[in-house]
């Protein structure tokens, strides 16, 4: 009988530190699907930016301190945050652009994200980004970037 009891008691608190564990592990998907949304949320002005061609706005997705490399005709460029808004609005409008986002790998704050783009001003992109969460938002810290023409 007292082997029944334990066997009994076993069975019990393996089902609870299932039910507790099944518990988490929901809510660590949830918590990470959300964080999945709001990292490709602020990379949407960004995105958005490249179609309209408006800078400023695109200037809303990065740090202040963001960095911005690449090279579009072979050309090697490095850009700070605000000259790259400057080259999106000199590029102007790219209404025909389609984008994707590839993938997006988040560990803590941490965060990085490869958007592909066709047709922005005539050019295929792949965009290479590192975001950083800080007082609750996520941001563009960096960019790398290839044009995929003549590189």
């Amino acid at each position: 009988m007292k082997i029944i009891h334990t066997v009994l008691f076993i069975m019990l608190a393996f089902s609870a530190l299932a039910q507790q564990v099944k518990k988490e592990t929901k809510q660590d998907e949830v918590q990470s699907f959300s964080e999945y949304q709001q990292v490709a949320k602020a990379l949407n002005p960004y995105i958005e930016s490249a179609k309209t061609g408006d800078g400023k706005l695109s200037r809303t997705a990065f740090y202040d301190h963001a960095f911005i490399v690449g090279a579009v005709g072979g050309q090697f460029s490095a850009l700070s945050a605000d000259q790259f808004a400057s080259e999106v609005n000199s590029t102007g409008k790219s209404e025909n652009i389609q984008h994707h986002i590839a993938w997006i790998d988040i560990s803590g704050p941490a965060a990085a994200a490869k958007v592909e783009f066709i047709d922005w001003a005539g050019l295929r992109f792949t965009d290479f980004f590192v975001l950083y969460k800080k007082d609750g938002e996520w941001k563009i810290s960096g960019k790398t970037y290839d044009s995929h023409s003549n590189n």
